[in-house]
C-alpha cells in the first residue's frame, strides 16, 4: 500500500502499519517534514508545549519542556524519527494522480505508477491558504500575502497592514507586524480566547486533564460545525505569555468586525465584533469553569495556583465599518483566514458539492481503502496537533488492516 506525504501524520501511519506487518511505502514530493520547512514563517513556534509533542513510540527527549519548539527544531524532530523508525520515505517523488483501478487503486508519479489495495492521503490538511473571493477586490497597488508566504515583517512594503483573521496565526502576525513599526489593523470574526496559562500549569494540559482533546467525533453534535473552529489564540513562547486581543489593543493594534467584503476599493466589516468577542469570552469562562471543577474534584486546590478570571475583550465604541482602501492607510493585506488540504489530484468520486472530502473520521466515503489523515478533529479534537496523530494512526491503521483481511 502507498502512504502519500512524509510529514508527521505519513510518518505515524508508516510505524502503525509496519508494527502491524503491512508491506507499504510512503512518497514525498519534496524532503521528510516538507512543509515545515518551506511554509512557516521565521518567528514560528508551536502552539503546543514540547512536552506534549510525540509520535509513536517517541516524544520529546530535551530539558526544556514546558518551552515551545521553532520550526527548525519540528523539522528536525520529524527527521529524527523518520530515521529512528526505518520510515521507507522515498523522497522527491511527487504524486500525480491517485485513480481506480481495478480493486485497488494507481498512485501516479513522474517516476512511474505504483499498483496498491489502499492509499493513505498524508500530504497534510494546511497545504493551501483559503482566501475569501474578495481578494480579487483588493486594489492593484496594494500587496498581498498568506502565511505560508510570509516570512518576516521585513519583506512587506512600508506603511499600513489590515490582517484578516484573528485565530493563532492572525494574532501573532498582527503582533509581530506591529512591533516592525508598522501600523496593524486586525479584522476579527468567531474566534477562540485562550491564557496560555492557568493556575500555574499550561492550558494544553488542563485541556488534557480534563479529557477535552479526546473528545470524539462521533460524540459532537454538530461535526461539520466543529471541524471549523478556529484555532485558539496561543503563541508559545519562552515565558509563556498570554497574547489576546485586549493585549494587541494595548499595543496600539486597531481591532475591525468580521471582513464582509469589498466594494469600489472599500473593505466592509460586519458590525459583530462585540458579539463576536463576548461569545469568546462566555466559553472561556465555560473552560476554566470545567477546569476548576475536575481540580476540585481530584482534591488539588492546595496544589495549584488559585482560581481567576480574565478581563472581558475590550471593545471601543463606534468601531469603523469600512476602510477605503485606496487611501494610502493601508498598503499590505495579510489573509490570515485558514488553510485547505491540496486534493486536486485525487481523481476519485469523494468530493462533496463544495469541494470538500468526505469522509468518517478518516476512512474516506465511496472509495474502500481510501484514508485521510490530517485534518482538524479528525478523530478527535487534539487531531490537529502532532501529538493528534498517535491515536489517530493506530485506529486508522486497524481499520486499514481490517480492510485489507477483507
Amino acid at each position: 500500500m502507498v502512504v502519500v506525504g512524509g510529514g508527521h501524520n505519513g510518518l505515524a501511519m508508516s510505524q502503525r502499519l509496519a508494527d502491524r506487518g503491512v508491506d507499504h511505502v510512503v512518497l514525498e514530493r519534496g524532503e521528510v517534514a516538507d512543509s515545515w520547512r518551506r511554509q512557516r514563517w521565521e518567528s514560528f513556534t508551536l502552539l503546543t508545549p514540547n512536552w506534549q509533542t510525540r509520535l509513536p513510540g517517541h516524544g520529546y527527549e530535551g530539558d526544556d519542556p514546558d518551552g515551545f519548539m521553532t520550526g527548525e527544531e519540528v523539522v528536525g524532530f520529524i527527521d529524527d524519527y523518520a530515521l529512528r523508525v526505518g520510515a521507507p520515505v522515498l523522497t522527491g517523488v511527487e504524486v500525480t494522480a491517485v485513480r481506480q483501478d481495478g480493486g485497488g487503486y494507481a498512485v501516479v508519479t513522474e517516476d512511474g505508477v505504483w499498483s496498491c489495495r489502499a492509499v493513505v492521503l498524508a500530504g497534510g490538511a494546511c497545504n493551501l491558504a483559503s482566501i475569501p473571493e474578495c481578494a480579487h477586490e483588493v486594489p492593484a497597488g496594494i500587496t498581498q500575502v498568506n502565511p505560508l508566504e510570509y516570512r518576516h515583517p521585513g519583506q512587506l512594503p512600508d506603511g499600513g497592514v489590515l490582517v484578516v483573521g484573528a485565530a493563532a496565526t492572525g494574532v501573532q502576525l498582527a503582533e509581530e507586524i506591529h512591533q516592525s513599526g508598522r501600523p496593524v489593523l486586525l479584522s476579527v470574526g468567531e474566534h477562540v480566547r485562550m491564557p496560555r496559562v492557568y493556575r500555574g500549569a499550561d492550558i494544553q494540559q488542563w485541556m488534557e486533564a480534563i479529557g477535552r482533546l479526546d473528545e470524539r467525533y462521533t460524540d459532537v453534535e454538530e461535526i461539520a460545525k466543529a471541524r471549523k473552529v478556529a484555532s485558539p489564540q496561543l503563541i508559545g513562547t519562552p515565558e509563556r505569555r498570554t497574547l489576546d486581543l485586549n493585549r494587541l489593543s494595548s499595543l496600539g493594534v486597531g481591532l475591525r468586525g468580521r471582513l464582509g467584503g469589498i466594494r469600489d476599493g472599500t473593505a466592509m466589516f460586519s458590525g459583530g465584533l462585540r458579539n463576536h468577542c463576548a461569545l469568546a469570552d462566555q466559553k472561556l469562562g465555560r473552560l476554566l469553569d470545567d477546569v476548576d471543577e475536575w481540580i476540585a474534584l481530584h482534591g488539588l486546590e492546595s496544589e495549584v495556583g488559585s482560581a481567576e478570571r480574565f478581563e472581558p475583550t475590550r471593545v471601543e465604541r463606534g468601531v469603523p465599518l469600512t476602510l477605503d482602501l485606496e487611501s494610502g492607510e493601508v498598503n499590505t493585506v495579510v489573509w490570515a483566514t485558514g488553510f485547505r488540504p491540496d486534493l486536486s489530484w485525487v481523481e476519485l468520486p469523494v468530493f462533496g458539492p463544495r469541494g470538500e472530502l468526505r469522509h468518517d473520521g478518516g476512512v474516506v466515503i465511496d472509495a474502500p481503502g481510501v484514508y485521510f489523515m490530517g485534518a482538524t478533529f479528525l478523530r478527535r479534537r487534539a487531531s490537529s496537533f502532532i501529538h493528534g496523530s498517535v491515536d489517530d494512526s493506530a485506529e486508522l491503521a486497524d481499520h486499514l488492516v481490517g480492510h485489507l483481511a477483507a
